[in-house]
């Protein structure tokens, strides 16, 4: 499973982004698992699965790394 930072939390519009091995990707607050998006911090290390969204690859079943 990849992992990556948060690099970008926008709480408000309930989304984020991913600093990740390949790129940055996007990622809901529907995607978050353990967690709410606001209990998240930028540079917190997840893990998470790659997806494909409306526009084009985006993260899925992101959760904090233990």
């Amino acid at each position: 499973m990849p992992q990556g930072k948060i690099k970008r939390l926008v709480t408000d519009r309930g989304f984020g982004f991913i600093e990740g091995e390949s790129g940055d990707l996007f990622f809901h607050h529907s995607e978050v698992q353990g967690k709410t998006l606001e209990e998240l911090q930028e540079g917190d290390v997840v893990e998470y699965e790659i997806g494909e969204g409306r526009k084009g690859p985006c993260a899925t079943s992101v959760r904090v790394s233990e």
